[in-house]
């Protein structure tokens, strides 16, 4: 087998989900801070900052799913049985949040529901992604090659402790994206949001940076083993750094670097995971050799994703400059 197909896959695969988080978590956490809008008109605000982009946002987890289907059919095969009340919940989730974000904008007498339906779908498919992440970090039980553990492996204090850490982590980026994107009342409750967020962040990223090396042996192994030490340990150094520069730009009012820094953050989370786990795709049991495709379904597959996810990310690119700018209260593009 050509080694080198499985590690260009799961980097694809790696860079769908980055991207899925990043972009979808920011919209996720508008619907994390929409009680907090103290009347309706913040609340179409908050919205119409996001309006433009929710949708397309979240057909990077297409890809991300599409990907592991076709190309790692065997971690698919193991993963989905060991996650598959986590999965749907999310799923209907998301379907419900999206159903919301349609309903409300011709809702009259119902508008509350559909207010409450748009934090709850949000909420609920965050949580559920750090439940599935928590699974995924603490290990599945692999028996002949298949599932071997129960339908609840998955729900452990550490796994709802990721929940809670990931949904601290999506509202810290829609706090920030609406620094960015809106002016008045918003912003700046959005910027006073913003900070308490990120000191809940650190506090996640720490309890976790902890709790896994003391309960995961392997983990402590790839981290603190010789001489893997000596190159990792700029990593907790620069996320620090980074939380420390995103306080100042809130502090000093600056718009566009928190949401930087915020996203910086994520990816320095992204990077402490796939340290920890590289090159088991389904930990610790299957790596990413173990679980792939044959050759040509990998070839015939990055064919197609090599002359379409420019296009992807080119239109991407185009949508956002598209729509740059501020919203202001009243202003939309619904």
């Amino acid at each position: 087998m050509e080694w080198y197909l499985p590690v260009i896959w799961a980097a694809v695969i790696g860079i769908a989900v980055a991207m899925y988080v990043i972009l979808d978590g920011f919209d996720l956490g508008i619907g994390l801070l929409f009680p907090f809008a103290k009347s309706e008109r913040e609340r179409d605000q908050m919205m119409n900052s996001v309006a433009p982009f929710w949708d397309g946002n979240e057909t990077w987890l297409v890809l991300g799913g599409v990907g592991l289907f076709v190309v790692f059919p065997r971690a698919y095969a193991i993963i989905m049985p060991a996650f598959y009340l986590p999965v749907i919940l999310m799923l209907l989730g998301l379907v419900f949040r999206g159903v919301a974000f349609e309903f409300r904008w011709i809702a009259l007498s119902s508008k509350p529901v559909w207010n409450l339906g748009f934090t709850a779908g949000s909420a609920i498919a965050g949580f559920c992604q750090g439940l599935i992440l928590g699974g995924l970090i603490q290990g599945i039980k692999v028996e002949n090659g298949a599932f071997a553990g129960s339908a609840f492996d998955w729900a452990t204090p550490f796994s709802v402790l990721c929940g809670f850490g990931v949904l601290a982590g999506y509202a810290l980026l829609g706090a920030t994206w609406l620094v960015l994107k809106t002016e008045g009342a918003v912003a700046e409750r959005a910027r006073a949001h913003a900070k308490l967020l990120l000191v809940a962040v650190l506090a996640f990223m720490a309890v976790v940076s902890l709790w896994t090396p003391l309960a995961f042996e392997r983990i402590a192994a790839r981290w603190f083993s010789f001489p893997n030490i000596l190159f990792l340990w700029p990593v907790p150094l620069v996320t620090a750094l980074v939380a420390l520069a995103a306080w100042r730009w809130l502090e000093a009012g600056r718009e566009l670097l928190p949401f930087v820094a915020a996203i910086a953050l994520f990816l320095l989370g992204y990077l402490g995971l796939v340290i920890s786990s590289f090159p088991y795709l389904v930990p610790p049991a299957l790596t990413v050799w173990q679980t792939a495709a044959p050759p040509a379904s990998q070839i015939f597959m990055l064919l197609g994703t090599v002359a379409l996810l420019p296009l992807v990310l080119a239109y991407v690119v185009f949508v956002y400059w598209i729509f740059r700018g501020k919203v202001r209260e009243g202003e939309g593009y619904h």
